[in-house]
């Protein structure tokens, strides 16, 4: 029987949390764990929380392999020239650049919050109260997402280096449909169904991330009537420096297959998701042989392993998980950072030899390591998940402060980092701004639409009833102080595009009052939320 029942769990995200005398009686694998006290119980799971989140770091720089992969999938067209009569073939990619950003980029960065609001709505399937712990989370992960990553990405660039975003157009109608999400969450709470959500709410929810990526995709193609009469700056080849992508060079790894890959300034295992984005476009070969066409395209493409070389890889990647050193990291002078980079390196190793089961990357495109990758996050979710009634529990936080806090913040962690790369290596700040308005965009219509349509769709079959909102009005007031300080954090990226000239870098003074601005306000939306949760305001 699980230690955590639902109805335990129920009570904890209802708030009647033990504390004073009463004892804990949970426990997350032996019962023996509720004669420690409270103190030490609270603090060994708070080590365990931070310990999944570097699991989800881990597991996130093979997904992020894996996506790199189906991106850049092409397909093969053939046509002839009616000028030349000759044949033209075309290597096409059949992702579309803001479609990927939307869909897979976005999508991916915030699985972590997405599976656990899952988790916790199917935990809760035969309660007439949804449990708040998933849009708790996915509410913070907004803040955490506009303010400080946005922090992170201002300073970032190398001093007096300005990024802006080139197509404008596209980021507003992100940026529209990411307030527009929040404005109908809190629509759906406190105007239309008070503190109920029904089966069409559900739906309609749902329903709108479709209409995002319709309306996206407008704007990219320019579609008359449905796009902004906004002009697009021409888009780079290379979206990453060929002087800053040196760490590519598989060349200084020990396989030219492994995964244990440094930089010039020996940072190790760093991926580059953004690399999907290089030379957008469409590969082209005229009036050449059928051989020499395909020995053509061959070059502008990864290198596609088979057979026996796929075993290797596999084997290769057990091989990194045990490796504490590269060869790269054994060069460096300063023996403490050697040190520090292999116990970082040991503290990771349970989770890379478990994801080193995870089939490589180069098969099926990365499907089948995309896939994995997500049962993975998955999975992790749901211990953190349990992790959260054990802290609630033994310390009394209102489970509610601890998801829009802790578990906004690491479960957001894979936004941080895709973000901050973009910042750092990519010419513009469309992928780096753009990961984090999606990412707001998703969360709702994809995070918290989804497990409500599978709520309400239970209560709608077994009891005909709607869904009940637990800590509604908490709920909605984090929502309006969000929208509020939001307001202030688009007005001053705004304000910078219009006397800089881009949203991100530009003069180290100014871009670290932008940084600690941001940071202000994010402290803002999780002060008063904590107070409005715990009944002070």
């Amino acid at each position: 029987m699980d230690p955590l029942n639902n109805s335990t769990a129920q009570n904890i995200h209802g708030g009647s949390n033990m504390v004073g005398n009463e004892k804990c009686q949970l426990y997350l694998l032996f019962h023996e764990e509720t004669k420690l006290g409270n103190g030490l119980q609270g603090f060994l799971y708070f080590v365990a929380l931070a310990y999944c989140f570097i699991g989800l770091s881990a597991i996130t720089a093979r997904f992020f392999r894996s996506m790199e992969n189906v991106v850049k999938h092409t397909r093969r067209v053939e046509e002839i020239d009616p000028c030349t009569n000759t044949k033209i073939v075309k290597h096409i990619k059949v992702w579309n650049y803001t479609i990927a950003d939307i869909t897979l980029l976005a999508f991916g960065t915030s699985f972590p919050q997405i599976s656990l609001a899952t988790i916790d709505a199917i935990r809760n399937l035969g309660n007439l109260y949804a449990g708040g712990l998933g849009p708790g989370t996915l509410v913070g992960s907004a803040a955490f997402d506009l303010f400080p990553i946005h922090a992170v990405c201002v300073v970032v660039p190398k001093a007096g280096e300005l990024k802006k975003i080139s197509d404008i157009g596209v980021w507003l109608i992100e940026l529209f449909w990411s307030f527009w999400a929040y404005i109908w969450l809190y629509i759906t709470l406190e105007v239309w169904t008070p503190n109920v959500i029904t089966l069409w709410e559900a739906s309609l929810t749902v329903l709108q991330f479709g209409l995002l990526l319709l309306h996206a995709y407008a704007q990219d193609k320019r579609w008359p009537y449905l796009s902004l009469p906004l002009s697009r700056s021409e888009r780079p080849d290379d979206w990453v420096p060929a002087e800053t992508a040196s760490y590519k060079d598989k060349n200084t790894a020990p396989y030219k297959y492994s995964e244990i890959l440094e930089d010039e300034y020996g940072n190790g295992s760093i991926v580059d998701i953004f690399s999907v984005h290089d030379g957008n476009r469409d590969y082209e070969y005229q009036n050449l042989p059928d051989n020499d066409v395909a020995e053509s395209s061959d070059q502008t493409r990864d290198e596609v392993p088979e057979g026996d070389d796929l075993l290797s890889i596999w084997k290769q990647q057990f091989i990194d998980a045990f490796m504490l050193e590269s060869p790269e990291s054994r060069k460096l002078n300063n023996t403490c950072l050697r040190v520090a980079k292999a116990f970082w390196q040991l503290l990771l190793a349970p989770w890379r030899i478990l994801f080193a089961f995870v089939p490589p990357y180069q098969i099926a495109h990365g499907w089948i390591a995309f896939i994995c990758s997500l049962i993975f996050i998955s999975g992790i979710a749901y211990i953190v998940t349990k992790l959260t009634d054990l802290i609630s529990c033994v310390t009394g936080i209102n489970a509610y402060v601890i998801a829009f806090t802790a578990l906004a913040a690491g479960t957001s962690w894979p936004d941080l980092v895709a973000s901050k790369i973009a910042a750092e290596r990519q010419i513009t700040a469309d992928s780096a701004i753009a990961n984090i308005t999606c990412s707001n965009s998703v969360n709702i219509y994809i995070g918290i639409g989804v497990p409500w349509l599978i709520d309400t769709l239970y209560n709608f079959f077994a009891y005909n009833k709607p869904l009940k909102i637990e800590n509604a009005a908490g709920l909605s007031f984090s929502l309006l102080v969000f929208f509020a300080t939001s307001v202030g954090c688009i007005g001053v990226l705004v304000f910078r595009r219009l006397t800089l000239g881009a949203e991100l870098g530009g003069p180290k003074v100014w871009a670290w009052v932008t940084c600690v601005y941001f940071m202000l306000l994010w402290l803002i939306f999780v002060v008063l939320s904590s107070l409005r949760v715990s009944g002070f305001i």
